[in-house]
């Protein structure tokens, strides 16, 4: 009886530590499994052309079992914060420089895991149809926050209306980093989504391609001087540290690179924006 006992108790824990392992297994598999087989994520986008193309990349995402939300936010830091904060899964709508301006500032370690496209900068003007026009004291608006600030201020320089500091990194520079400034030109910072309406009031004003876009602006077309091919500031799809080899962002990441997208933008944008794959 006692070596009975003691058969039927050790199957007994076998089966108890099978259950354990099998249970285990199961768990971590499962998170696996969950992690890839996610087929619904959120990605955070601003209005205009983003919105625009994102409308594109849902349909074809849909087409291989993958539904996407698309968020949109009115301005340039929300996104990110959001996706730092585990709000939403991707977001698609600024360039490198941006986010590594905005992880220096927040302490925040957002990654690129693909590049989309280039949205050239333009200098857009209501009252003057030549960038040879644009008077002395002229007043210039740009964008406020710092890497398209600098982007813009890039700009101004190229065209010999200005001279900036040459240590100062362009995500960096500002107004005040202007160290000559021939034309004597007035420059005012303001919120990327407000310059179209300032056109009104200045007499020209350098624009994101998006809100440009969203006010029936073509930098190829209407803009008086634009960002040649040069350009690094690509924009892109940036995520979590952590979620780089996810498998459903992955595939989100090839569907927007997709040959139906890029003939979307190329179609649509008419230059206006220039996919990079």
């Amino acid at each position: 009886m006692n070596f009975r006992k003691i058969v039927l108790a050790s199957a007994a824990a076998a089966v108890f530590a099978g259950l354990l392992t099998g249970c285990g297994s199961s768990s971590s598999g499962g998170q696996a499994a969950s992690k890839a087989e996610k087929t619904e994520i959120t990605v955070g986008i601003t209005p205009g052309s983003s919105d625009q193309i994102m409308e594109v990349v849902a349909k074809e995402a849909a087409k291989q079992g993958l539904t996407v939300h698309p968020k949109v936010f009115s301005d340039y830091i929300t996104p990110d914060q959001a996706l730092a904060n585990g709000d939403i899964d991707l977001n698609a709508f600024q360039h490198q420089p941006f986010l590594d301006a905005f992880n220096e500032k927040n302490g925040t370690k957002l990654v690129s895991i693909g590049k989309t496209y280039l949205a050239p900068l333009g200098l857009y003007s209501k009252k003057y149809r030549d960038v040879k026009d644009i008077p002395d004291g002229a007043t210039i608006a740009i964008p406020n926050d710092p890497s398209n600030g600098g982007r813009a201020l890039l700009l101004l320089q190229r065209e010999g209306w200005i001279k900036l500091k040459p240590d100062v990194p362009s995500t960096k520079v500002t107004p005040q980093d202007v160290v000559e400034n021939t034309k004597n030109l007035k420059i005012i910072e303001l919120e990327a989504a407000q310059l179209p309406r300032s056109l009104d009031d200045t007499d020209a004003s350098v624009i994101n391609a998006g809100y440009a876009i969203s006010a029936g602006l073509n930098s190829q077309k209407d803009a008086i001087a634009v960002e040649d091919n040069t350009s690094p500031y690509v924009n892109i799809i940036a995520a979590r540290p952590e979620d780089i080899n996810n498998p459903a962002y992955q595939k989100f990441v090839k569907i927007f690179q997709s040959e139906e997208v890029k003939k979307y933008i190329n179609d649509t944008f008419a230059g206006a924006l220039v996919p990079v794959w």
